[in-house]
């Protein structure tokens, strides 16, 4: 197994159910090398899982504390989580995690990931075309590190939460396989860094990790780098199915340039 560490973690600041400070010792329990906290950034329009603008000051500070006291046992960042449709002042953060969460439909905006009850309204408001959402969505996304200047990408297609069994839509329609292709492409030419995100898993809507094999496959090709995370709300699972997932099929193609260091933070 690779040397521990998870960059994409929620706390009590957020929507997380443990403070930064069970964290950091759990981590330390666990004999992690670092770990980086990622808060989510405000989205005004949806207060009931982001930080507020208070809240994010409080959670910098907060996480400074932890690098003092804790520094000497491990390596702890700060980062954030922000949404494209949100309001996150990105500067000052050890790393920047790029995600979308919402999509806008006729004027409103709905959650595409807070429930199964939301992303049925979501289609709901495209009158079931499933393609076309996962279209507009795709388009969105491939303006994350354009945008928000992110270092990741967060859960590539999130889209696909509640779509483990298809029964949405088919991932391999082409229109479908067209969309996320695109947006690959676009997001390929920048050097931005891909999660494998465990966080579905954990919470059970899925048995495979975002993104899915097909877009591995396309971004191991490109030579982007992967980061193993568990998109973390409760401390039992920093490193939820981090082993399960070396021994999936497609692990041959991210080992390759999977980070297991924090040299990759150096440039901020």
């Amino acid at each position: 197994m690779y040397p521990l560490m998870n960059f994409h973690t929620h706390t009590t600041y957020c929507d997380g159910e443990n403070t930064p400070e069970e964290l950091v010792k759990e981590a330390i329990a666990r004999g992690f090398i670092a770990i980086g906290f990622s808060g989510h950034g405000n989205t005004p329009f949806d207060s009931r899982y982001c930080m507020s603008r208070e809240g994010t000051e409080a959670y910098k500070k907060e996480i400074a504390r932890l690098k003092q006291v804790y520094g000497g046992q491990i390596e702890i960042y700060c980062g954030i989580e922000a949404d494209l449709l949100g309001q996150t002042d990105t500067e000052g953060f050890d790393y920047v995690i790029g995600s979308l969460h919402y999509l806008e439909k006729n004027g409103e905006r709905y959650s595409i990931d807070g429930s199964l009850g939301h992303f049925k309204k979501l289609l709901a408001a495209y009158e079931g075309d499933a393609y076309t959402m996962a279209e507009d969505y795709f388009a969105l996304l491939s303006q994350t590190v354009e945008r928000l200047g992110a270092d990741i990408i967060g859960h590539f297609d999130l889209i696909s939460k509640f779509n483990e069994n298809g029964e949405f839509f088919d991932e391999n329609h082409p229109r479908y396989q067209a969309a996320a292709s695109a947006c690959l492409e676009r997001l390929l030419k920048t050097d931005c860094i891909f999660e494998i995100n465990t966080g579905a898993i954990a919470r059970g809507y899925r048995t495979l990790p975002y993104p899915s094999a097909t877009q591995i496959a396309q971004i191991a090709k490109a030579g982007n780098r992967f980061l193993l995370t568990s998109d973390c709300h409760q401390k039992e699972n920093l490193d939820h199915s981090f082993e399960a997932v070396t021994h999936l099929s497609f692990w041959k193609d991210v080992e390759k340039t999977l980070i297991t260091d924090t040299s990759f933070l150096k440039k901020h």
